[in-house]
């Protein structure tokens, strides 16, 4: 065979057998993560020593691929997909949705805008509105009229896009134009997401001026204390311009009493963006919808299918009610991606509402996993995750070594062992150190509490039950010290 007639490429046969084992990889894999220790036991360094210092001069097989997944990636990755996991917050995949991912991949599409490939923009923008139905969020997100939604890669990434159309239309562009003043100010509680500060120091506005409100007993936002800090910015020649409520914050799943604070916010023309990360998928049934109560008056609103939805990450939904607001501020159009379809406003170009130019075709394993679990599907196991934390939340009241250290409205628990923050942390490593569960920390007025979040696809009571004996035995041995 000539050099010019040589290829290097696999063949589609090839592929559709590597095809099959990857796919039979996977499988093996989900039905088996629940014997693997759910956190990886290697140490820093270890895998990268496992690997070849250089690239392969000429290429391998697949087979030896999936053997080094097996022997060398698989020892060091922490089980997200266990049902044992219950640390920092659920990341529960689905097969459906590994079959939209593994079909995005194969489409590869670039959907920056609506002529680079209409469906990806419609199928986002449809699929975003069914949720604002399934949600019963207010219709003013839905793409019909002046709002709409996208798919971003994180609730980070959302939030950062909501700060700077917030930031522009408080500054009439003038950021943009020529960096601002550095007199915008923006507020969020104590027990807010760290992406909020991170977004400040991204935008330009600066973590100094991030406001810090103080919480309730529920560690919610105060309305009169974020009032109060308006007021006093105000008087001190500073412009407030935006509001970050959570519903569900991240250390105990606290929920911000957002209408008054939506009042705040109209009262000053403030920007009010709700964060919902985990707890906005609760309210796909209609008993859980107290999450977003007030939420008719946010300016943007954002929450994480890939968090309890069953749509691996990564994959986000951010909507806004103006969405003129937030192209204005993200839109940048060089003669290159000029076309008539853009020009004549009858499409929407998805490159404007996000950081990034390029984007996937997200979409399309939340349309798969909406389609095969339908809205009373999800409902189900909602409901069931929440109903193994109230029962969860019911042992730890009842017993003689530990207490709940926060409010539980949906499927995280927190709490800590009687005897103090030192025996906590015990707890919490003897726990971790099993591998039969993982749990994780936060501090609440603080104190060190335990965190136990219930949402994995396929956990079950005997996953939560197994965790209370673990937490009996751990107690114990903390008695024997």
């Amino acid at each position: 065979m000539s050099e010019e007639s040589k290829s290097y490429h696999m063949d589609l046969e090839t592929f559709r057998r590597n095809g099959y084992a990857a796919v039979d990889w996977v499988v093996e894999y989900l039905r088996d993560v629940e014997s693997y220790p759910v956190s990886s036991r290697v140490r820093p360094g270890e895998v990268r020593d496992r690997l070849p210092a250089s690239p392969p001069r000429t290429g391998e097989d697949f087979e030896a691929m999936l053997r080094d997944v097996r022997d060398v990636v698989l020892p060091g990755v922490t089980h997200w997909q266990s049902p044992k996991f219950f640390g920092f917050f659920p990341a529960n995949g689905s097969p459906p949705a590994i079959l939209g991912e593994l079909i995005s991949a194969g489409l590869g599409v670039q959907g920056m805008m609506w002529a680079t490939s209409p469906a990806c923009t419609e199928v986002e923008a449809h699929v975003m509105d069914w949720l604002v139905e399934m949600l019963d969020l207010p219709g003013k997100f839905a793409s019909r009229g002046g709002g709409g939604g996208v798919i971003q890669d994180s609730a980070s990434s959302a939030t950062l896009c909501a700060l700077i159309a917030a930031r522009e239309r408080a500054s009439g562009g003038e950021c943009n134009r020529g960096g601002g003043d550095g007199r915008l100010v923006a507020y969020a509680s104590t027990q807010a997401h760290s992406s909020i500060e991170k977004a400040c120091m991204v935008a330009g506005i600066g973590s100094r001026n991030l406001r810090p409100v103080e919480v309730d007993e529920r560690f919610a936002m105060r309305p009169e204390a974020l009032a109060a800090r308006v007021r006093r910015d105000r008087d001190a020649g500073l412009k407030p311009f935006f509001v970050c409520a959570s519903a569900g914050t991240t250390s105990s799943l606290a929920l911000d009493p957002i209408a008054p604070l939506a009042r705040i916010c109209a009262e000053h023309g403030l920007w009010l963006h709700v964060d919902a990360a985990m707890a906005g998928t609760a309210a796909v049934c209609p008993e859980f919808r107290f999450v977003n109560d007030g939420v008719d008056g946010a300016h943007s609103y954002t929450f994480n299918p890939h968090k309890w939805m069953f749509t691996n990450f990564d994959c986000n939904a951010f909507f806004v009610a103006e969405r003129g607001a937030l192209t204005g501020a993200l839109g940048v159009l060089p003669e290159y991606l000029r076309n008539e379809a853009s020009e004549s406003g009858a499409v929407i170009d998805y490159r404007d509402w996000q950081i990034p130019l390029g984007r996937r075709f997200r979409a399309l394993k939340l349309w798969f996993v909406i389609r095969h679990y339908g809205v009373e599907g999800l409902r189900h196991h909602v409901r069931r995750h929440v109903e193994l934390a109230r029962r969860f939340r019911q042992w730890v009241e009842r017993s003689e070594d530990f207490e709940a250290a926060a409010d539980c409205p949906l499927n995280l628990v927190c709490f800590r062992h009687r005897a103090g923050d030192e025996v906590s942390r015990r707890v919490l490593a003897a726990v971790n150190d099993t591998g039969e569960a993982y749990l994780t920390h936060t501090v609440l007025n603080g104190r060190f509490a335990l965190r136990m979040s219930i949402g994995q696809t396929h956990t079950e009571q005997r996953h939560v039950t197994r965790v209370q004996e673990l937490l009996q035995d751990a107690a114990a041995g903390t008695r024997a010290v």
